[in-house]
């Protein structure tokens, strides 16, 4: 029978003590912590989470500012609210929130973003000092992860962990941290992604797999072995007419049929979403202690 990774309980528990520290903060006349976020256009999903973080902010004490930028602004309007950010004293950390319109390079505006503020862990100051074991802010998305794995106090020393998907949000910072020297880490691992072959010969053998592809249902019983750990990274939405919304929300992972062999498993949603606002919150406390 497997066990459930329930983020959103862990995220929540990480929330109450954020909460009592921001208490302690104030008690002692110290700053309160000012998470800023910038979101460009209307996107459904970048809004919904965008307005989780917000709404987080305001369940653990800190401040926060939401930036809401039309579709087209330009690139260079862009990077001087980023300027600004930058300059003001009283934000703490901000995230611009991901995709961004075509016109825009995303990778221009990741090194304009203060690194001492790049509470997103992002910008290749920050991933530079990972790879170095160095103070840092790590990956919001990666370090959930991570923190999750150590709550549910999951060995990971000298395991064979296999992570499908290279991204720099996800995959690659994910392969980084699963291989460090730290009680979470340790692991011997295989970085895969689309060019992989015979990838369901090294998922088999895998004692934990995270998944951050972006395909619904990718990864099924027949590629896992008993009591395996997995982590779903993934989260596609599908039109799913007997919904109120119209649509569910998968994994890359199937579900019932890869839990069945499980000793642990994240579900989608309610795995890992809520734990990258966690860490989010965390990098922003620490953005203060950084100061």
């Amino acid at each position: 029978m497997y066990q459930l990774l329930d983020g959103k309980a862990t995220a929540q528990k990480i929330k109450d003590e954020l909460a009592v520290k921001v208490q302690e903060l104030k008690a002692q006349g110290k700053k309160t912590p000012h998470l800023a976020a910038v979101i460009v256009g209307e996107n459904g999903a970048s809004l919904t989470y965008v307005n989780a973080k917000v709404k987080a902010c305001e369940q653990v004490g800190f401040e926060s500012t939401l930036i809401k930028l039309p579709v087209s602004v330009s690139e260079q309007e862009l990077l001087d609210k980023i300027s600004e950010l930058n300059n003001n004293e009283d934000i703490d950390g901000f995230i611009v929130q991901l995709p961004l319109p075509d016109h825009i390079d995303e990778h221009k505006v990741t090194l304009a973003i203060d690194p001492m503020k790049d509470v997103d862990g992002f910008h290749p100051e920050n991933l530079g000092r990972m790879m170095l074991g160095l103070p840092c802010f790590l990956p919001a998305t990666p370090a959930g992860i991570v923190e999750l794995l150590d709550r549910y106090d999951i060995e990971t020393s000298g395991k064979e962990c296999v992570v499908i998907g290279r991204s720099h949000i996800v995959g690659s910072p994910m392969s980084v941290l699963m291989a460090r020297n730290a009680k979470v880490g340790n692991c011997t691992v295989t970085l895969t992604h689309s060019r992989t072959k015979d990838l369901a010969e090294k998922t088999r053998n895998a004692d934990i797999i995270i998944v951050a592809l972006g395909r619904a249902e990718f990864l099924t019983a027949d590629m896992v072995k008993e009591g395996v750990v997995i982590v779903d990274v993934g989260i596609t939405r599908v039109e799913d007419s007997s919904k109120k919304s119209g649509f569910k929300l998968l994994g890359d992972v199937k579900f019932d049929e890869v839990a069945a062999k499980s000793s642990y498993i994240t579900p989608v949603p309610g795995g890992v979403g809520p734990m990258t606002i966690a860490s989010l919150m965390l990098n922003t406390l620490q953005a203060i202690d950084m100061k």
